[in-house]
């Protein structure tokens, strides 16, 4: 019998523990400490960040391509409007948003994820934080920002796209943006949502009419200045004070 091998990921560790294929290094109660740490850092290290954007879109970009400048260019324009940014932060179009960021001179923050053959964060992130779990960074992309910015992407684009959209349809979050950028890229989508999930009853007309189509910059400035941001807390500030 093959012996087990060792996670990749904590991730890989946590998800797949006790199976006859992955070593198992942690017991629960170690890793509900890992996980604790992980949210209770995030907290400490976000919390004086005040209006925000989530940009999401591929880590394949390449810096030559069109959407690689317009990601960089809006990024520039939402923090010269005050916007933050936070991105995954790694290449391609998360690269782009933090160099916009940086260029307007607002928060460029950066929220990697631990991944085999990953290049580490982008040199342009100068808020990072680095992830075990897939979950807890989750939580800061959503706590943390007012509204999201969604350009061409895959897998990891489309996760946190329907994240968004399933806690806007469950009311978790109310008056968030998702915005989609790029129309040629995601109308079959939005047909696909419209024309087969709400035509066989699956989702509801508001769930397609809250995901919203642009190629228009200035319609996403308009969209992120109409959101009640969250307010930072200052260094005395706690939680329900």
């Amino acid at each position: 019998m093959t012996e087990p091998r060792d996670p990749t990921s904590a991730d890989e560790e946590l998800l797949e523990a006790e199976s006859l294929t992955i070593a198992t290094q942690l017991d629960d109660a170690a890793r509900v400490v890992r996980i604790s740490e992980e949210l209770r850092s995030g907290f400490a290290a976000l919390a004086h960040i005040g209006k925000a954007v989530s940009v999401f879109g591929s880590a394949r970009t390449p810096a030559d391509h069109p959407e690689y400048r317009q990601a960089r260019d809006l990024a520039r324009w939402m923090g010269d409007e005050g916007f933050a940014i936070i991105t995954g932060g790694g290449p391609g179009i998360m690269q782009a948003a933090n160099e916009g960021a940086r260029e307007a001179g607002v928060a460029s923050i950066g929220l990697g994820i631990d991944l085999p053959l990953e290049p580490g964060l982008n040199r342009s992130v100068d808020l990072p934080l680095q992830f075990h779990y897939f979950f807890t960074r989750k939580v800061m992309f959503v706590r943390y920002a007012s509204a999201f910015v969604v350009f061409p992407g895959g897998f990891g684009t489309l996760d946190e796209l329907f994240e968004a959209a399933t806690l806007r349809q469950t009311e978790k979050i109310r008056h968030f943006p998702i915005i989609l950028f790029g129309s040629s890229y995601w109308s079959g989508l939005i047909d696909w949502l419209r024309d087969t999930a709400l035509a066989q009853g699956n989702i509801s007309a508001q769930d397609v009419e809250r995901l919203e189509l642009t190629d228009d910059p200035d319609r996403v400035l308009e969209l992120v200045h109409e959101v009640e941001h969250r307010r930072p807390r200052g260094d005395g500030d706690h939680a329900g004070s």
